[in-house]
């Protein structure tokens, strides 16, 4: 299974979004990942729709959005309207998960359901052949630059597991604390997606360099 980059632009320089955006994607980079934070079900506010229909002109990587925010359903038509490729909500943050996912899926876009550090991957079981992708979050979400969380690599494991116990074609993504030090120990664990902020857009001048530097791993 092939294993992707997708540049969290939460650590990247808003006055120059787009072009350091562009840079991430000339030099490699096949998905953008975006955080949007609702200051409700995380404790801070990052940006809503707007930011993603504001860069998508001309820009071909795939718009991987990650929606932080209690109830995302209410804003499923507004994201993928500003040219989202694929969603992806929290467990802990939809009343009615199934009926989210099948919110997403009747967009067109790719769904996916991330969980936080302590929230076991069994709370997925019954949804698990609906979605695309399960993001195990390595960091609690809310804030950039934290450190990556040892026993989340345990949920790597038995998420794989229990994909391939099942015969599943499952992307499993990471998110938080991604390191060029440690990616290839989480991509080992059975993840194949990762995440990664700051250890791509700083510092501003070297994030092509440092899209090479995760690609050239994920390949070897």
């Amino acid at each position: 299974m092939k294993s992707y980059l997708s540049p969290s632009i939460l650590s990247a320089d808003f006055g120059n979004l787009r072009n350091s955006i562009m840079a991430a994607e000339e030099a490699g980079a096949e998905y953008i990942h975006f955080d949007m934070m609702d200051g409700t079900f995380v404790p801070n506010i990052s940006f809503g729709a707007p930011i993603v229909k504001a860069v998508r002109k001309d820009l071909k990587a795939f718009f991987d959005v990650h929606m932080m925010v209690q109830e995302p359903i209410r804003y499923i038509d507004d994201v993928a309207a500003a040219g989202a490729d694929g969603i992806t909500v929290h467990q802990e943050a939809c009343l009615h998960l199934d009926r989210t996912i099948a919110k997403i899926k009747e967009t067109g876009l790719k769904a996916g359901v991330a969980l936080n550090p302590a929230t076991p991957v069994e709370t997925l079981s019954c949804i698990l052949p609906m979605v695309d992708l399960v993001l195990i979050m390595t960091v609690n979400p809310g804030f950039g630059g934290q450190k990556f969380i040892p026993y989340t690599l345990d949920k790597v494991r038995d998420l794989r597991r229990i994909a391939t116990e099942r015969g599943l074609d499952l992307t499993i993504g990471v998110d938080g604390g991604v390191t060029l030090a440690n990616i290839k120990e989480i991509e080992t664990a059975g993840a194949n997606f990762f995440i990664a902020g700051s250890a791509v857009f700083n510092p501003v001048d070297k994030i092509a360099e440092n899209v090479k530097a995760f690609n050239a791993l994920l390949k070897g």
